[in-house]
């Protein structure tokens, strides 16, 4: 089946469903209305009635407190006796719940006119034995019933429904909501259609709003977690040797790896610095502090060149320098702090 038909039909359903419910919460407060020779007579849900005399002729006004009360309540039209046929059928018992469709089958047979000029009603009574129905039919004329409601709508009166006085007394002919394919239905079809095509939008919108929030906290989440990480290395930066050898082993060699230099760039900073003529038989880089131990030929001349560098502050003999075997050159030692650069200047 066709998509737009089903849900065509969907809608249809919605709109009768409220157009019921509207109508069932109207009907707890109920007008009816009877035409007699004297006048309307008006019968609230209280059981007080009223008899508007020659409600029903030219120009007539009705009682605004009548029709305050009709504008408020569900308003039925009740017919007596001498406006309604009455007709009997029998079917068999198992054809209860077809009974809509054996009636609405018969309804030319039995009525004096025609189905579509005519309102019917039927009630179930019980047959003359277990297997069979009785039901009881009303029909009353279709022009006739819309002239009357015609005439009470010009005074401000509008039927919700029309039905059979005693001795079928509540026996429904017509209700707005039945005759409902319509206008009403047609109305409330288009409203509740831009209702559900307004709720998929909002749908629609506010799913793409939190899908591209998300988005953007999942990206702010990731900065976030990249500036604490590098201000948590900062801050493991600062830790002195003492702290460092406090922590735990994992967070202790994790320490030691982000708070240690490069040694291949201390290195390289050394082989620029020192002249060619010394050379190195130690070299011990613990923390921000190196140190190194070698023979050259003129000891206290490697002082300058290493704090020139740029790469090294604070460099001093943290021994004495002694000669060497030969007593043609000197053994030095040599501490320096170095600075945390990442590159070596003029490389």
């Amino acid at each position: 089946m066709d998509v737009e038909v089903i849900a065509r039909r969907w809608i249809d359903a919605l709109a009768r469903l409220w157009l019921g419910w509207r109508d069932r919460r109207r009907a707890r407060n109920s007008l009816r209305l009877r035409q007699a020779d004297d006048g309307l007579i008006v019968r609230q849900s209280d059981g007080r009635e009223q008899i508007v005399p020659g409600a029903l002729s030219s120009g007539a006004v009705l009682p605004s407190d009548v029709v305050r009360s009709a504008q408020r309540a569900f308003v039925m039209l009740e017919l007596g006796s001498d406006e309604i046929v009455s007709r009997h059928m029998t079917v068999p018992a198992q054809a209860r719940d077809l009974l809509p469709g054996i009636v609405r089958n018969q309804i030319e047979r039995l009525s004096p006119w025609r189905p579509a000029q005519a309102y019917y009603g039927f009630e179930i009574q019980d047959g003359a034995d277990a297997g069979s129905l009785d039901v009881r039919i009303l029909i009353t004329p279709r022009a006739a019933v819309d002239e009357s409601c015609q005439q009470l709508a010009a005074l401000g009166l509008h039927v919700d429904a029309v039905v059979a006085g005693a001795p079928a007394a509540g026996m429904t002919l017509w209700s707005r909501l039945a005759d409902a394919d319509s206008a009403r239905v047609k109305r409330l079809r288009w409203t509740i259609g831009g209702l559900l095509a307004a709720a998929v939008c909002i749908a629609v919108v506010v799913n793409v709003w939190a899908f591209m929030t998300s988005a953007a906290a999942d990206a702010e989440s990731e900065e976030i977690d990249a500036e604490f990480a590098r201000l948590q290395r900062q801050v493991k930066g600062t830790y002195s040797a003492q702290s460092i050898a406090a922590l735990p082993p994992a967070e202790r060699a994790w320490a030691l790896k982000e708070t240690s230099l490069v040694s291949a760039i201390v290195i390289e900073a050394m082989s620029r610095a020192l002249p060619d003529s010394a050379y190195l038989t130690e070299l011990n880089i613990d923390g921000a502090t190196v140190r190194i131990a070698g023979i050259a030929q003129d000891a206290p001349a490697l002082i300058a060149p290493l704090e020139q560098s740029g790469q090294f502050k604070d460099v001093h003999f943290y021994a004495p320098t002694t000669r060497s075997a030969d007593g043609a050159r000197f053994i030095f030692h040599i501490e320096a702090r170095v600075e945390p650069h990442q590159t070596i200047g003029g490389g």
